[in-house]
């Protein structure tokens, strides 16, 4: 899950304190796909022990897919995000190269490169680069292609901060937040983020965190119809609870809760949070073309709402 913030070695935030923004988003969109699946009682329903093993593939099923159909950037990427939750990173760095070769065109398929190539370098050598320059390229490859890419923006700041611009890292923190969703899972760490490199560097950040808080705007859709109460971020509690699965379990569940959720929008083809939210947990796992397919869906199910479904899609960098 998110690490904690570490101390500051003189020339920026200990790489080691970093914050993981991917492992977060990922149990979003679990917990939402969870509590949409499971609206009108189903929620409250204990799940069968051992279930969130059982409901997706295992690492070599996703590594025979990935090779039986090379050309499949959805493939590889749905590799990749496996081997990072393992904290292979080498390995999930090399999956992720494999599918921005294919579709060199999807911002979260960069950040999620770069995260992986971060943590692939061995932070413990003396002449470690805390700041690789292919991670910081494909970093910033993502941000060309989508500049509200949220993990890729994040670690931008952290090479600021590296770089000594602290004052520059944290507004680009403070301009981040200002476009986090209230209680997404990672909001919470960024606002300490920011707070702590202000207090180790003198740097007043209380009035300004206040202000890009302000007026924040939930990432549903209004107007929605019945299930909507549902659609939350994970709690405390939630979050919690899936971090303490082996890694290759909390993916598994992320994808048994995404597809439960896919499976309930059949019979509520007008839950337009419903459709928000599966395309959102898709991009989330580094599937693109199936949240390009969850956005067809939603159009053919909700002709009307086209424009709106449209402008959510584009927001989450699906085209």
């Amino acid at each position: 899950m998110a690490r904690e913030i570490g101390t500051d070695t003189g020339k920026g935030s200990n790489r080691a304190g970093w914050i993981l923004l991917g492992a977060a988003a990922l149990l979003a969109a679990a917990s939402v796909a969870y509590n949409l699946a499971g609206a009108g009682g189903a929620a409250d329903e204990p799940r069968a022990e051992g279930s969130a093993a059982d409901a997706g593939p295992t690492i070599d099923d996703l590594r025979a897919a990935a090779e039986a159909s090379p050309g499949d950037a959805d493939a590889w990427a749905a590799l990749a995000a496996a081997l990072f939750a393992r904290e292979d990173y080498a390995e999930a760095a090399e999956a992720y190269q494999n599918a921005t070769r294919i579709d060199d065109e999807t911002a979260i398929l960069f950040s999620a490169l770069g995260e992986a190539l971060l943590y692939a370098e061995d932070a413990s050598a003396a002449d470690a680069d805390p700041m690789p320059e292919p991670a910081l390229a494909a970093f910033r490859r993502a941000v060309e292609l989508d500049p509200t890419d949220p993990r890729a923006r994040y670690f931008l700041g952290v090479k600021k901060d590296l770089d000594g611009d602290h004052e520059g890292a944290i507004a680009d923190w403070l301009a981040l937040l200002s476009d986090t969703p209230p209680d997404a899972p990672w909001e919470r760490n960024l606002i300490q983020t920011i707070r702590q490199v202000g207090q180790i560097h003198d740097i007043d950040t209380d009035r300004r965190l206040a202000a890009a808080m302000e007026g924040r705007m939930p990432p549903v859709m209004g107007g929605a119809p019945a299930g909507a109460a549902s659609v939350r971020g994970p709690s405390e509690e939630e979050v919690a609870a899936a971090g303490g699965l082996p890694p290759s379990e909390q993916r598994a569940m992320a994808e048994g809760m995404v597809a439960q959720l896919e499976a309930r929008l059949e019979g509520e083809p007008d839950n337009l949070d419903g459709w928000a939210m599966l395309m959102r947990s898709r991009m989330t796992l580094g599937e693109p073309a199936k949240a390009k397919a969850a956005l067809a869906s939603a159009i053919e199910a909700n002709p009307g709402e086209a424009d709106e479904l449209r402008r959510q899609a584009q927001m989450l960098g699906i085209e």
